[in-house]
């Protein structure tokens, strides 16, 4: 017959074992896209479709562009619908963006593609011209918006793009209002969230030293593809392969 005393206190002890043990974390499976400026969220598609065949619910965020606090505002509205810890991942100016958004409790990691990862009180203008890039070819609207010349935009910013892509990405970009680049950061997310950064080798639109720097900086898991400022369209298997590194990673 078994001693009942020891068999009580071994049951009593795996129940105390149960309570104190580290719940196990939540696999992350959410991953939340930002556009940058002079694109919109369709630029996501080849990314997002490869990671909806992976396993992972998608959602992209449609900024206005009007203003920093308003492409934030946008990301936190999708980071509010997810039903569980999300990576939010961030192109070219959508760096800005997932840098104060990521602060958000839903997000588990940051990744940055082509992007800026400023620290607080930068400014993306002076940021961006600290390190000059290739490229020369914003311009400012009457109204206080910029644009990239629509002749310049295939090889400034999708130059591994078949031509008419490139030209229809030219056509179709989104302006950005001129405040988004002189408003300063305020709460950095990667100083308390883990950070990966895409580096596209041959971007004209961000100097490729100048993405080093900041993901050194941020403390970034930095990945170097070789690609335009429009990595996103033109690599998206590679882009894709981080995002989901970023996911297993988090828990």
């Amino acid at each position: 017959m078994p001693n009942k005393p020891i068999a009580a206190a071994a049951a009593a002890v795996a129940l105390l074992s149960a309570a104190v043990a580290p719940a196990r974390a939540e696999p992350v499976k959410n991953v939340v896209l930002v556009h940058g400026a002079f694109a919109d969220g369709s630029g996501w598609k080849p990314v997002a479709d490869i990671l909806r065949h992976d396993g992972y619910t998608v959602s992209i965020v449609q900024e206005p562009e009007t203003s920093l606090a308003d492409d934030v505002t946008a990301t936190n509205r999708i980071l509010d619908r997810q039903p569980g810890p999300a990576v939010l991942v961030g192109h070219s100016y959508g760096g800005a963006v997932i840098t104060e958004a990521g602060n958000n409790a839903h997000v588990a990691s940051l990744v940055y593609v082509a992007a800026f990862a400023p620290d607080e009180g930068e400014k993306l203008g002076p940021l961006l011209g600290s390190i000059a890039p290739a490229a020369n070819s914003i311009a400012p609207t009457a109204d206080g918006y910029l644009l990239v010349d629509q002749a310049k935009f295939p090889a400034d910013f999708a130059a591994d793009l078949p031509a008419a892509e490139a030209q229809f990405m030219a056509l179709s970009q989104v302006p950005i209002n001129g405040s988004a680049l002189s408003t300063p950061i305020t709460a950095p997310a990667w100083k308390t969230k883990p950070s990966y950064g895409i580096v596209a080798t041959q971007d004209r639109m961000i100097n490729p030293d100048l993405e080093r720097s900041m993901y050194k900086r941020a403390g970034a898991k930095v990945t170097e593809i070789k690609g335009s400022h429009a990595i996103f369209f033109s690599q998206p298997r590679a882009v894709a392969n981080v995002i989901e590194q970023a996911a297993r990673s988090a828990h």
